[in-house]
């Protein structure tokens, strides 16, 4: 798995994780939607890595003809 994926998701658990924690409702907020932006990134590389893998396989499918 890609090391910045696993980055996102990271991050992504540590922001839930600290908006359970959060007494402020405004602190709360703050780190859901920092959770949401961190999974938005992890997403974006997920569907990166699924093109590349697509497109390789679409390539040597070409080469094997």
């Amino acid at each position: 798995m890609n090391s910045d994926l696993n980055f996102y998701l990271d991050r992504a658990a540590k922001a839930r994780a600290e908006a359970d924690a959060a007494t402020l409702e405004n602190v709360r907020q703050r780190c859901l939607r920092s959770a949401e932006a961190w999974g938005e990134m992890a997403a974006r590389i997920e569907r990166g890595e699924q093109m590349r893998l697509k497109n390789e396989a679409a390539k040597a499918a070409l080469l094997a003809d």
